[in-house]
């Protein structure tokens, strides 16, 4: 039985998801190449993804190729409850609603793994968390998982490490076709799009500070500078500082960015990145926000629980009036704002990173003994087909080697 929080935004979700599926090529057009064979039929598929219009499209698609579909969110307040009503009228075991609580959040998950699930596609690793760290989940027979995300990834390989993985995860996140263009264009848009809606403030002129220069910053910081903005980065890992100064960034640690800042965006997967030694020296008006997977890189607790008071201003902006006079700005609770605050990344890019997400599912449900209790990168020629797939959706065509070239690039002399 679903658990939503109103069923009667289903035809409204119904529109959302056929605008979302009709700018999804290359994930429709796999469906329907492999509707006919039934890939996934009888299986079993937990998801604990963010419950939103692009998912809703990667749902549907397992559903029609013969997998049972039982789903949850990913965050508490990233959920679309249209979509989630959607889903719940098509025959989907849904717990989702925008603005959960920690413990209904909690619950969620695990009711979702209450339907037995042998194959589990993850964003951040909350699902495959609780399977590996719950007892009451030790008996679930799950042939493989799925993860989306950087910071899902690293949960993981700690678990591999620790020789305590339960069964094979295919790192979704690390396909080149996810990582090069979700993260970097769809992170870098939808991270604009959510400060826009939550601050409604210009750019141009701004002095915006991006902690951490991964795929997912150097997103931020390219659609930042073609804003207007005057860009700096803090990093800890040398090569990515590196690359940002060559980039055309200033490169300075985050004690002394936090003095010059107007607009702050943590992306680095890591916790306390700005905490609150940082926030006592930021300059009156600046505005904190994160795009990390967890709400663990602003000390939003320091800001919400200490300061002087708190009022939300605008929807998704706290106003915190610190004890020292001055007033800092937090989108989304600290939570990931271009979710929290917008609709995340665009279905085109999506498309990308849910045909890994499918095609990885169909590649568990053949080789999982194969691949053993290890977490690995999407298979090459699995990322290779979404390559071509997506350049036949935007009818880009490519030239093929010859047969001299061929030779060439085999010939050690």
């Amino acid at each position: 039985m679903s658990q939503i929080k109103d069923p009667s935004l289903a035809d409204k979700g119904k529109m959302s998801y056929e605008w979302a599926r009709d700018h999804m090529k290359i994930l429709t057009n796999t469906v329907k190449r492999l509707k006919k064979s039934q890939p996934l039929r009888g299986l079993r598929i937990g998801i604990c993804l963010h419950i939103t219009k692009e998912t809703s499209v990667l749902i549907m698609g397992a559903k029609q190729l013969g997998a049972d579909v039982s789903a949850c969110a990913a965050n508490p307040l990233s959920t679309q409850d249209d979509i989630a009503a959607f889903l719940a009228e098509n025959g989907v075991n849904i717990y989702a609603w925008q603005g959960q609580t920690p413990e209904e959040y909690d619950w969620s998950i695990e009711q979702m793994l209450s339907h037995k699930p042998q194959i589990l596609t993850d964003d951040g690793s909350d699902s495959h968390s609780k399977v590996h760290g719950n007892s009451k989940f030790s008996s679930l027979k799950i042939l493989g998982g799925t993860e989306e995300t950087t910071t899902g990834v690293i949960r993981l390989k700690a678990l591999e490490k620790q020789r305590k993985l339960k069964y094979p995860v295919i790192s979704v996140n690390n396909a080149y076709t996810k990582h090069m263009f979700d993260n970097r264009y769809g992170t870098g848009q939808s991270t604009i799009d959510g400060y826009l809606r939550s601050m409604n403030l210009i750019f141009a002129g701004k002095r915006v500070v991006v902690a951490g220069y991964g795929w997912v910053g150097r997103g931020v910081t390219a659609r930042c500078d073609g804003l207007g903005a005057k860009v700096y980065v803090t990093e800890i890992d040398p090569i990515k500082a590196l690359e940002a100064h060559m980039d055309g960034y200033e490169v300075l640690p985050m004690n002394e960015a936090a003095k010059i800042g107007d607009i702050f965006v943590t992306a680095t997967g890591q916790t306390g990145v700005i905490r609150k030694e940082h926030i006592l020296k930021m300059k009156d008006g600046a505005v904190l926000g994160n795009v990390g997977h967890f709400d663990v890189e602003v000390d939003a607790k320091f800001l919400l629980n200490e300061s002087k008071s708190v009022r939300e201003v605008r929807p998704n902006l706290d106003e915190c009036l610190l004890k020292n006079g001055k007033r800092v700005y937090l989108i989304g609770k600290g939570r990931i704002a271009n979710l929290v605050a917008a609709e995340g990344h665009p279905p085109e890019v999506m498309a990308q990173s849910f045909s890994n997400q499918l095609l990885s599912m169909i590649y568990l449900a053949k080789n999982h003994k194969k691949i053993g209790k290890r977490v690995i990168t999407v298979p090459q020629e699995i990322d290779k087909q979404i390559a071509i797939d997506a350049l036949n959706a935007v009818d880009v065509r490519i030239d093929k080697p010859t047969a001299a070239q061929i030779k060439y690039a085999q010939t050690w002399a």
